[in-house]
Parts: C-alpha cells; structure tokens; sequence
C-alpha cells in the first residue's frame, strides 16, 4: 500500500509546478511581446520610407521646374544683355566711322596746308635769293662810296674816324663835363640825404655813451712790504702767481705798481682780481695764491656768464646755445682801440635792428649778426687765424642759424655780401667804431695812416702834391693841369678812392678830392 505524502509536501510540489509554469508563460509572452513589437516597428518602418521616398519625388520635381524657370529667365537676361551688347557695338562703329571720317578730312585739310606752306617757303627762298643778291650789290657800291671819299678826303676811313671823335670830343668835353659833375652831384646828394637821414634817426633812437672802457692790467701795491711779500724768498710767491695765473708780473722800479702781461684778457683779470685779494688778505704764500686765484676764476667765470645773458635779453636774442653766451661774455674782458667790445656789440646790434626795421630786413637776424660778429676775439690768442674766420667756426659748431653767419662774415669785407643784413652789419660796425670818441689810436699808427693815405694819393701819375687832413678823413690831391684833363681828375679820384678802400682798414669814410687848378702869370714892365 501505497504510503500517502503529506500535506505540506503536496502543497510545496503544487506550488513548485504553478510557479514554473509562470515563468514559462511569462517568458513566452516576453518573446511574443518582442516579436510583435518588431512586427508593428517594420511595418511603420516600411510605411515611413515609402513617405520619404514620395517627398523626394515632390522635392525633386519642385527643383527642376525651378531650375527650368531659372534658366529660362537667364536666358531672358542673356538675349536682353546681348541686345545692349549689339546695340553699344552698333554706336561704337557709328562713332568709329565719324572717328575715321574726321581724320580723313584733317589728313585732307593737312595735306592742303602743307602743299600751300611748301609753296610759301619756295616763295620765300626765291625772297632771299633776291635779298642777298641786293645786298651784295648794296655793299659793293658801298664799297665803290667809301673809296672815292677817301680819295676825295684824302684820309682813309679809321683816320677819318678817329679825326671825328677828336673833334666831337674837343668840342663837347665841356659840355660832358659839367653834366657829369652835376649828375654825381645829385645823385650822390640823394644818396647821402636818404642814407643820412636813415642812420641819423638810427643813431638817436640808440644815444648811447661815447666814452671808451679800459680794463686796466695795473695793480696799485700800498707799500713795499707787499710789494716783497708778492715777490717773496727767492722769487718763490711770484713764480707760484704766474703759474697758477698764467700770466707774466712785471714788477719794476715804478712805486706803488705792478704790472699784470697777458694775451688773455680773462686771465689777466683772473690775475687782477687774484692779486688785489692777496693783497687784502696779507697771507700771501703758495697755498694761498692758488686758493685766490681758483676763487677768482670762479668769480670771473660767474661774471663772463652773466654778462653774456645780460647782451643777449638787451639786445633781444634768444634761443642761443648756453655756450655761445658764455664765450660772448668774455668779450667784456676785452678791448679795441680803447673800446669795450662787448659793448661795441650791443651798440651794434642796437643799431642794426633800428636799420633793419628802417629797411625792410629781418630785425632778428641783424641783431644777432652784429651782436656775434666779434665772437672770434674772445679766443684769437688761442686758435689760429683772423677773429672772422675763428667766428665762423665758432657759430657753425654751435648750431647757430646760417643767416647769422652769412650776416656777421663780411664786417671787414673777407667774404662777399650774400644778405641785405650783412650789409647793415658791416654799415654798424663802421658807425659805432668810427663815431668820435669811440676808439683812440696811439701816434705811430696815426702818422703810418696820413703817411699811407698821402703815398697812395701821390702814386696816381699827374698828381703833383697831396694832403691828409682831419685826422687822415679827407685827401686832397693836386694835379698838373697841362697833364690831366677836368675828366682824368674824375678819374684819379676815383682810382685813389678804390685803392684806399683795398689797401687800408679804417672806420667810417674818406674824402678825396682832387684840385686842378690852372693859373695864368704875365709881367707888366
């Protein structure tokens, strides 16, 4: 007999059946899910592309009835660009014809001209053929003419010339001569009222001082201790000066003075202003000299920079290299003649700028012309070659406008006047030296001028005497009247005048004149 399971065994083998059987219903349903789900995805698919395929074919047909109608209407714009093209190339050959046809007819008209001017030149060869046929007959007889008056005369055509000139200018010399005169007369009266008139209210509007400046190169010694205290033991205080100084002291016999030598004038009054210090300190010893005389050229070089600014803001120049106002200024230090020429500058730039303005020039560069035309002073003992030349040098290194070198060049006429200002440059220069009082000249140079003046005048041939007078400002000349005419004496004046403007150096003017006088002597017995 069969053994009957128990209870809950049945149930879990029951449960065990049911469970398996769910899994397998639940997974052939996943499948059939699967299945289906792939079925109903090929059949949208499917239906999907079949619309695509119809939009493609309405795509396709709308491009090509556009692009039908875009070649249609490029076609359109292609027969009506063709029409213009035909038509622009119909005008262009109409112009080209008329083109063609003008020049057809120039070339005509041309053709005529020239066949006409061929004419007029044969017209014209056989002119001259003719002329020069009855010149040459012209001269010929002339010829024949000129013959028989030199028969007739019985002179031939130079002697008969030259008999005529005689004659004529015997005849009118007189005449000629007092034209002449009366033409220089008044023309140089002219001149010299319109120049006078101009430098006179020039000089008027400066009025400045006459009286000369001397820098003097003495120092007065209160005693003669000091005198032995400068000169010290064996010479020793007065090497030391002239060492440091570099200059020369003269120590004479004279009481109360020693004498300063130098050609520098800076370094001359660094010495002056050196010894006159020493001499009231009373320590006078090397050490000391050289502690005064490295004062004193502080001092000096303080002055000399300060002097040149105050010419330049007088005289109204600006913009002028720092190193230019200084070597400017050592021009306080020096003189001409007894003149100061740093002084002499200013009076000249004063003046030119007065003359330009008077003119018409450029006022600026006139002043400053003349206030650096004597530049080349301040170092002329150091650099060779004349104060013009080291002045240029000077001024070009320095940047200084060319218009002021041109202008400052020519004071003494060694380069030519290339500007109205070098002009009134050289013109000042003659005023403010030559004006009274302005420069002295010792006794041998004055008599060498007379001297000079007179040997000039006498080499002239016909001149018998001459004179120098008023200080050697006028030359009269006195010719032999049987050897030189009233013309020849214009003459001799002349020559006697350019020789002394090419031989000497002098400020301002000379007179020449020149007196032929003839005299007529009878005895009554």
């Amino acid at each position: 007999m069969d053994t009957i399971p128990p209870i809950s065994q049945t149930i879990d083998t029951v449960t065990s059946i049911g469970f398996t059987t769910v899994v397998a219903i639940g997974v052939s349903s996943g499948i059939f899910g699967i299945i289906l789900g792939y079925v109903l995805r090929w059949a949208l698919t499917t239906g999907k592309r079949g619309s695509v395929e119809l939009e493609m074919k309405q795509m396709l047909l709308s491009a090509k009835e556009g692009a039908q109608k875009i070649i249609d209407e490029a076609e359109k714009k292609a027969d009506k660009h063709a029409e213009e093209l035909r038509a622009k190339e119909r005008e262009k050959d109409i112009e080209w014809k008329k083109s063609e046809d003008r020049l057809i007819k120039k070339e005509e008209l041309l053709d005529r001209r020239q066949g006409e001017i061929d004419t007029e030149v044969a017209a014209v060869k056989e002119k001259a053929e003719e002329v020069r046929g009855i010149k040459a007959q012209i001269e010929e007889r002339k010829k024949d003419i000129e013959t028989e008056l030199e028969r007739v005369a019985g002179l031939s055509q130079e002697e008969a010339k030259e008999t005529l000139i005689k004659k004529t200018s015997d005849r009118f010399e007189e005449d000629f001569t007092i034209r002449l005169a009366k033409l220089e007369r008044e023309g140089a009266e002219r001149l010299d009222r319109r120049a006078k008139d101009i430098l006179t209210t020039s000089i008027q509007r400066l009025a400045a001082s006459t009286a000369g400046d001397i820098m003097t190169t003495s120092v007065v010694i209160p005693n003669e201790e000091i005198k032995g205290k400068i000169i010290g033991k064996e010479g020793r205080n007065i090497k030391a000066f002239e060492r440091a100084a570099g200059v020369e002291l003269i120590v004479d016999e004279t009481p109360g003075t020693i004498i300063i030598s130098a050609f520098d004038p800076v370094r001359r009054q660094i010495a002056r202003v050196a010894l006159e210090n020493l001499i009231l300190d009373g320590r006078i010893q090397p050490a000391k000299i050289e502690e005064m005389v490295q004062k004193a050229a502080n001092d000096i070089n303080k002055i000399i920079k300060e002097k040149g600014e105050q010419a330049c803001y007088e005289c109204g120049v600006f913009n002028i290299d720092p190193r230019l106002i200084s070597i400017l200024g050592r021009l306080y230090f020096r003189t001409s003649y007894g003149q100061n020429v740093l002084q002499h500058s200013i009076e000249m730039a004063h003046i030119s700028g007065m003359l330009a303005e008077e003119l018409g020039a450029d006022i600026q560069i006139a002043k400053a012309g003349a206030l650096f035309h004597d530049i080349g002073k301040a170092v002329d003992h150091e650099v060779q070659g004349t104060h013009v030349e080291i002045g240029r040098r000077i001024l070009q290194k320095f940047g200084a406008d060319e218009r002021i070198v041109k202008a400052m060049q020519s004071h003494h006429d060694e380069y030519p006047y290339e500007t109205l200002e070098s002009i009134i440059v050289q013109t000042t220069d003659a005023i403010s030296g030559g004006r009274p009082g302005a420069r002295r000249e010792s006794v041998e140079q004055y008599i060498k001028k007379l001297e000079d003046l007179e040997k000039i005048a006498t080499s002239q041939p016909g001149v018998e005497k001459a004179f120098a007078l008023q200080a050697g400002r006028e030359v009269r000349v006195f010719v032999t009247p049987q050897k030189v005419s009233d013309l020849e004496a214009h003459s001799i004046a002349r020559d006697i005048a350019v020789e002394i403007e090419r031989e000497l150096k002098y400020p301002g003017e000379i007179k020449v004149t020149v007196i032929r006088e003839t005299r007529c002597i009878e005895y009554a017995r």
